[in-house]
């Protein structure tokens, strides 16, 4: 049998490729079978890891500002000396301040420094993903490191982050960098929420990035203020296109002021690492991530790998670290059976460490497999 390992992360304890690996142990144990991992991910952290080797990919560090303005290093890929791959995690991301979160200040700045350093490379073909952001603002941020210009009623800039929406009084274009108008911009998102409203990023995305109700309802208003204050310079801006609310409004920013295009981001990966031949040529389908539950159905890394294989009537089967009620929606998006690796009611902690993790995924794995192998 020719199995084929597409995990995404177990986010906190292993990575995609480690993951891989552990099941990878297991397929092999029968000498008849063989096995291919391939690491994916959708377009949040790990995404650069698991393009790392491609051909012709080069790996380029940047000095960029984090969600609250400090210094910190940077990666993202250049392919071909032709286009860019990032992910908005390593500038913007909710683990570089994880101890410090604070989403009514935290700034997508960052993925403007690492905009930039690849425009000054040449680069004009970006893929970015824009998962696992620690931000709320809209993507103001990142489009005031372009050069765009929001100001107050004194032709002040505002402060950063979402609270600086306050004072906003008018959104200027003029200085916005020329070379933008040659980039074509694929936006790597794996989620369709609006800008604002009871779906939208503040609602949904926000307590997630340390936003009580009360923050919550005033970043709500505030990005519904900022759209407003878009239509007067953009006049068919939208903030309910699919996509527009992801990383606290990134999307948005991406789509209106850059004219991106939002795909969901295991489509873009897959495409790029030739998932599909892969699949074709294989008899079983491995995927899974750290939590599996509604918003795995609705599009992320596994269910993605699914659709594809479904495509060619594999079967597929996942791992998971826990799941909720919810997950069984996964079973009617392609996924035929999926098991959650913990035994035993431990600590979060615990259960986050890479060796227990190691363990769980290691036995799982081997039971699953003594079944499969119990029926040919």
């Amino acid at each position: 049998m020719n199995v084929l390992i597409l995990m995404d992360s177990f986010k906190g304890s292993l990575s995609s490729l480690d993951a891989g690996l552990i099941i990878k142990s297991v397929v092999e144990k029968n000498p008849s079978d063989t096995a291919t991992v391939l690491p994916v991910a959708d377009g949040g952290e790990g995404t650069i890891n698991s393009l790392k080797d491609i051909e012709n990919a080069k790996i380029v560090e940047v000095d960029v500002h984090n969600p609250l303005m400090k210094h910190h290093t940077a990666k993202y890929l250049i392919v071909d000396d032709k286009f860019a791959i990032m992910e908005m995690s390593e500038s913007s991301g909710l683990t570089l301040i994880k101890d410090n979160l604070d989403p009514m200040h935290a700034t997508t700045f960052g993925v403007g420094d690492m905009i930039k350093d690849a425009l000054d490379k040449n680069i004009r073909e970006f893929i970015i993903g824009i998962g696992g952001s620690a931000t709320n603002d809209g993507g103001m941020g990142m489009l005031k490191n372009l050069g765009v210009k929001f100001l107050d009623k004194n032709a002040e800039e505002i402060p950063d982050g979402p609270i600086g929406i306050e004072n906003l009084d008018e959104i200027d274009l003029s200085n916005m960098d020329k070379r933008l108008l040659e980039c074509k911009f694929q936006i790597a998102c794996d989620v369709d929420n609006p800008l604002c409203g009871k779906n939208g990023s503040s609602y949904v995305y926000g307590p997630q990035k340390g936003a009580s109700k009360e923050q919550v309802e005033k970043l709500d208003l505030l990005l519904a203020k900022y759209h407003e204050k878009t239509k007067e310079v953009i006049l068919n801006a939208s903030d309910s296109t699919p996509g527009v609310g992801a990383a606290g409004g990134l999307g948005y920013a991406f789509k209106n002021y850059l004219n991106a295009d939002l795909k969901p981001g295991i489509e873009i990966i897959l495409d790029m690492l030739n998932a599909e031949k892969l699949i074709e040529n294989s008899d079983l389908i491995i995927t899974g991530e750290g939590k599996m539950d509604f918003q795995t159905s609705m599009g992320k890394t596994p269910v993605g790998i699914a659709k594809l294989a479904k495509k060619h009537d594999k079967k597929v089967i996942a791992f998971c670290g826990v799941c909720d009620n919810n997950a069984t929606n996964v079973n009617v998006k392609g996924i035929d059976a999926f098991f959650p690796i913990l035994n035993d009611c431990i600590s979060y902690d615990m259960a986050m460490e890479q060796k227990t993790s190691e363990e769980n995924l290691y036995r799982c794995a081997d039971q699953v497999f003594r079944l499969i192998n119990l029926w040919r």
